[in-house]
């Protein structure tokens, strides 16, 4: 029965996915997913058959974390997503570790144990370490309490060396099948070195690879959930844990290529892309122009074709719900309107298109950069809001650019650029956008919100609606 709830918990939990994929099955999915992990604790209760009071201390944990939950998730604002991935990351691995330990504890003689339970509790712990403390360091990045700079230590190669031979030395020891005492000796080191390891590896990468930090972390807790269900003989634990892992995995190649950087560079905390020259980056010259919002509702009222672009200043200053209106005016005048979503945009994967998705905007003209990168030769107006380092011309006319190579939506090509910023100043990478200096590409400074309120009845006036 628990092998066959397994089974059924873990293909919920797939479908789950699956149906995430697609806006018009997301509930569908969501209910799959939910319900698949609600089938796994249910089985799991009835496997263990506790008594009434360990049935009523795991309820009232369960309870408590339930509320938690929920109280958290209310209250997280959408440009608070990142980091609050990023914290529960943390948790996962947290658990992780302690229950390697706890389990290890539990043993009646530590030093019978097979090496496939040895090496599950190792793996979970070690993983769970660094997954706890590497998350901690990308939720105190991405919440600002920590500076968003890589940590440049002269000899930081040398320290993730020797805390990664440090901690196999500990799993060696581990795993001859020690007594008890030379174990948790082997267990806490690896547990201490690891995490010293999680939290410098974390802390060397810069802010603007914290998007694909998060990928890597959402598959390091999933491959510690993985090594939890063999420690513990759990096929659902197993089933899910490695499903996690592997769609984080695939996640984190996704957003690589998207950024044109190579994983091993991130992880180890490598600046620039896999194009990257050694010269020095071109010095682009000139001055932006500046508009009015005025003359950009006269612009979008005469245009046929506008193509928008948001980023994350759109999140921030939570400007998608008059942004929305002004689309829906738009479109109902007969013009056609579109959005383009970087696969990096945001601080985490697909951080635009929830957002979009909040505003109740119709996903079937949210398009990928893929699907309509071609298009910005046929479109009137390129309006970007917010975004910065993803519509960077810099990525293919700088080869020395630290974003070389990187796929960028090409703005530029539209008849008029519309950049609404709240200042002149860098993208989240830290690169000169040389967009901004273009002859087409006229600058809407200040607040986005405000702005996208202003431009939402102007174009209302303007079109008669």
């Amino acid at each position: 029965a628990l092998y066959g709830a397994a089974t059924l918990s873990g293909l919920l939990c797939i479908g789950g996915i699956g149906g995430l994929a697609s806006q018009t099955t997301a509930r569908l999915g969501a209910v799959s997913g939910q319900t698949g992990v609600a089938l796994g604790v249910a089985s799991t209760l009835g496997h263990l058959s506790p008594s009434a009071g360990t049935t009523a201390s795991i309820a009232g944990l369960m309870a408590a974390g339930g509320a938690a939950g929920h109280y958290i998730g209310h209250r997280v604002e959408p440009t608070s997503l990142p980091q609050t991935v990023a914290a529960f990351h943390s948790l996962v691995g947290f658990a992780a570790s302690s229950a390697a330990i706890g389990d290890y504890l539990n043993c009646a003689t530590p030093a019978e144990l097979d090496k496939v339970h040895l090496a599950s509790i190792y793996l979970a712990n070690v993983i769970g370490s660094v997954t706890t403390t590497g998350s901690l360091v990308a939720f105190g990045k991405l919440d600002g309490r920590l500076d968003s700079a890589p940590m440049k230590h002269p000899a930081r190669d040398q320290i993730n060396v020797g805390l990664g031979t440090a901690t196999l030395g500990a799993g060696a020891v581990f795993m001859g099948g020690p007594e008890i005492g030379t174990g948790l000796a082997a267990l806490g080191g690896s547990l201490t070195t690891s995490g010293i390891l999680g939290w410098h590896m974390t802390a060397s990468i810069g802010g603007a690879d914290m998007p694909v930090v998060i990928t890597v972390l959402n598959s390091y807790s999933g491959w510690a959930l993985c090594a939890e269900g063999f420690m513990l003989d759990m096929p659902i634990l197993t089933t899910v844990g490695a499903l996690i892992g592997c769609s984080g995995a695939a996640l984190t190649k996704i957003m690589c290529d998207a950024m044109n950087r190579d994983i091993m560079s991130v992880i180890l905390g490598g600046y620039g892309t896999k194009n990257s020259g050694k010269g020095e980056a071109i010095k682009f010259e000139g001055e932006s122009t500046t508009t009015t919002v005025e003359d950009t509702v006269s612009l979008l009222a005469e245009s046929q074709s506008v193509i928008i672009v948001p980023g994350y200043g759109l999140a921030v200053a939570k400007g998608q719900y008059p942004l929305k209106d002004m689309v829906e005016t738009l479109i109902a005048a007969g013009k056609k309107v579109r959005f383009a979503i970087h696969p990096v945009a945001g601080r985490m994967p697909g951080q635009l298109n929830v957002l979009l998705a909040e505003a109740g905007v119709d996903y079937s003209i949210v398009e990928e950069l893929e699907e309509i990168n071609d298009d910005f030769d046929e479109t009137d107006v390129a309006l970007v809001i917010g975004a910065n380092d993803t519509v960077n011309s810099a990525a293919e006319d700088d080869p020395n650019s630290e974003i070389a190579g990187m796929p960028v939506l090409r703005v530029w090509n539209a008849k008029q650029v519309i950049v609404m910023k709240r200042s002149l100043a860098a993208g989240y990478a830290g690169v000169d956008n040389p967009v901004f200096l273009k002859d087409n590409t006229d600058m809407l400074l200040g607040d986005a919100k405000d702005t996208c309120e202003k431009l939402a009845s102007g174009v209302k006036i303007a079109l008669g609606k």
